[in-house]
């Protein structure tokens, strides 16, 4: 039976579930996401939550006290509902879920899908194709490794990418033996396979199948009196022999695993990750997962597994786990469909196996306890920022959401801004956002781009976009009094009151305004009712094109700016030490700010220019550009493309393909 006193709309949400596998999602009374879950009847599953003989713990009877709006999705199989639960709680980040949380990026090494390999160390997993290996704990290690495999084997030094064209003459690594050659078309391509197939057997851990083959050329040289073959392949060996001896031989048996473990603390839980392949321990891995406090292990284990394997470059034979959990069988259904082979989710008891979880378990709790330690120094030294802050620039509360905003350009072309935050003095990426310059698209006024920006950004949060909901407690302009005093106009056009700082890279200075008083308070009063009578919709808030409206056909006569008057505001300077936390975390955030508007300029202008060289081919339209971008990925990728590559671009013929490259050869 349903609890009484539930909301009308959840009750008739109830009634119309169907007894179907698929998702359900929970919302609160502002449409906010809370909660994604699957099941394989949803009737069953959702209705469980709302019984008056349900009994709850305190993390889901808070949820279930919450939901306003029931919505779900039908699919045909339990694995479907997994994969799409996977997604959805990826793409909401629900306060009420699981989540695996990992602040830091792994390296691993990457063998690229193209004509000539190349073996590479990348931070970011993608679905582009190649193969991953890893994650390692130590970048120093995994470069190591990388070094090592140059040496041995005949790859790409230069780590270039090459189509197999021959473009220029060998370099002298071709000459020193180090590579193939590819880029002077002298590289075998079956050759070169054989020499990856090396590689991948060396990093999964099979060395000594690679050994063997060595020796046995290094034999077969020797009896061909080719001695100089011969001792290049020993100090192979003995390459290989060195790295072997450094690793720990976990099993006898050569198997590839994944152990998981789990603990817990009143903060919320740690997983450690052991990676064995070949029976060997190749590297290891620390996760926390957020919302975790009140779950119980087998939960956090369960949802951990689901939302790691979901993205995980790969998945082994056997994955150990500390404790059984309710969907194994679909989740290993699950992983099987993922790998294309059989997969074995186990909970071993004794032996071996049982040996490798405990050993886990044991990393995973000085995990948590060095995570534990961190997170309270983190904590502290927030709090004691904020605190700073608050008091040195007069704020009615501590800072916890501070904004910060700059603007890229030079000399007025391919003009950005950018908009970073921290919350709690972390930075929250989530919620950065950048802009293209709409309405000043070529002319250098940095105080007129910086009014345009915070106005776009301040009238969504007024017009209630969901990008643009929350209001800091602090916003940030990089620059000093002009660019403050371009941000406090666009502020007050909007009826604002966010307390706003200038923060100068000269000295450090940062700038307050003093709210004006008296005579100019009346001055302000004056304007904003000219203002009003001019340009003030029906909601009182200055009429200005936003994010979600179209640009104007005329800006000078539709956006118009002029710098505010000085009389307007004062400004004092507050000089902190340049060791103080208030101070380092204002740099921290105006020194983001600046990458993050610097990268998306960078962006903008390459893309930009681009664009331009190839409209300067005659015959190569708006559609044909798009086409040849899209396909080769940028204008130095079409430079490095032949001819017949070109050609084979949709709308190419021939005759245009030889003329583009002719001409991106001669630029």
């Amino acid at each position: 039976m349903p609890k009484r006193n539930l909301p009308e709309t959840v009750q008739e949400k109830l009634k119309l579930l169907p007894g179907s596998p698929g998702c359900y999602i929970y919302k609160d009374e502002q449409g906010h996401v809370l909660y994604v879950g699957k099941a394989i009847s949803l009737k069953n599953r959702v209705r469980s939550y709302f019984q008056e003989s349900a009994r709850h713990g305190t993390r889901i009877a808070r949820l279930v006290s919450k939901v306003r709006e029931i919505e779900w999705i039908v699919v045909d199989s339990e694995v479907e509902a997994l994969v799409l639960e996977c997604n959805l709680i990826k793409q909401h980040r629900p306060p009420y879920n699981v989540r695996l949380r990992d602040d830091k990026t792994y390296p691993y090494i990457t063998i690229t899908k193209e004509k000539f390999p190349r073996v590479m160390f990348t931070r970011r997993v993608r679905r582009d194709g190649a193969k991953y290996f890893g994650p390692y704990t130590s970048a120093f290690a995994v470069r190591d490794t990388l070094q090592l495999l140059h040496k041995v084997f005949p790859l790409i030094p230069c780590g270039k990418s090459w189509r197999g064209e021959p473009d220029q003459k060998p370099c002298l690594y071709y000459h020193l033996g180090r590579c193939l050659g590819p880029c002077a078309g002298l590289a075998d391509r079956e050759q070169y396979g054989q020499v990856l197939e090396k590689v991948e057997r060396f990093l999964n851990g099979k060395e000594e199948s690679i050994v063997e083959d060595l020796k046995r050329d290094m034999a077969a040289a020797a009896e061909d009196l080719d001695f100089e073959k011969a001792a290049k392949m020993r100090d192979q060996i003995q390459a290989i022999e060195t790295v072997m001896q450094r690793q720990k031989v976990l099993v006898g048996e050569q198997i590839d695993q994944d152990v998981i473990a789990v603990v817990k603390d009143e903060r919320g839980s740690a997983i450690q990750m052991l990676y064995i392949r070949g029976g060997k321990l190749i590297g290891q891995r620390q996760y926390v997962l957020d919302g975790s406090a009140d779950a119980a292990p087998q939960e956090a284990v369960q949802e951990f597994v689901k939302q790691y394997y979901a993205d995980a470059p790969e998945v082994p034979r056997e994955i150990l786990l500390p404790v059984e959990i309710e969907e194994r069988n679909i989740v290993q259904a699950w992983l099987r469909q993922r790998k294309g082979s059989a997969v074995t989710v186990e909970v071993p008891q004794t032996g071996e196996k049982a040996r490798l979880v405990d050993m886990a378990a044991a990393n995973a709790e000085q995990a948590l306890a060095a995570f534990s330690q961190e997170l309270q120094k983190k904590e502290a030294w927030a709090e004691e920022a904020m605190g700073q802050l608050q008091d040195s620039l007069g704020l009615p509360t501590p800072p916890l959401r501070v904004e910060g905003y700059d603007i890229s350009n030079i000399q007025g072309t391919a003009p950005v801004g950018s908009m970073v935050v921290t919350e709690n003095g972390e930075g929250a990426k989530a919620e950065y956002r950048r802009f293209k310059i709409r309405y000043h698209p070529e002319s250098p006024n940095d105080f007129a781009m910086m009014h345009e920006v915070l106005t776009r950004r301040l009238k969504a949060y007024v017009d209630g976009d969901e990008k643009f909901q929350k209001l800091p407690d602090l916003i940030m302009i990089d620059g000093g009094k002009g660019q403050l005093a371009a941000a406090l106009k666009a502020r007050d056009e909007l009826g604002l009151t966010v307390p706003m700082v200038g923060l100068a890279k000269r000295h450090e200075l940062i700038y307050v305004p003093i709210e004006p008083v008296g005579e100019l308070l009346e001055d302000i009063r004056e304007m904003r009712e000219k203002v009003g009578v001019a340009a003030l919709g029906s909601s009182g808030v200055a009429e200005q094109s936003g994010p979600n409206t179209e640009a104007p056909q005329h800006p000078d006569t539709e956006y118009s700016y002029s710098r505010p008057a000085p009389k307007l505001y004062t400004y004092r300077e507050v000089e902190l030490p340049l060791n103080s936390p208030g101070l380092m975390l204002l740099r921290k955030l105006r020194d983001e700010a600046h990458r993050f508007a610097l990268t998306y300029h960078r962006k903008v202008r390459d893309k930009r220019m681009g664009a331009s060289a190839l409209e300067e081919i005659p015959g190569v339209g708006p559609r044909r550009k798009r086409l040849l971008l899209r396909t080769f990925g940028s204008l130095e990728g079409i430079r490095r493309a032949s001819a017949e590559e070109i050609a084979a671009v949709p709308t190419m013929t021939k005759t245009l393909a030889e003329k583009v490259r002719e001409y991106l050869q001669e630029t």
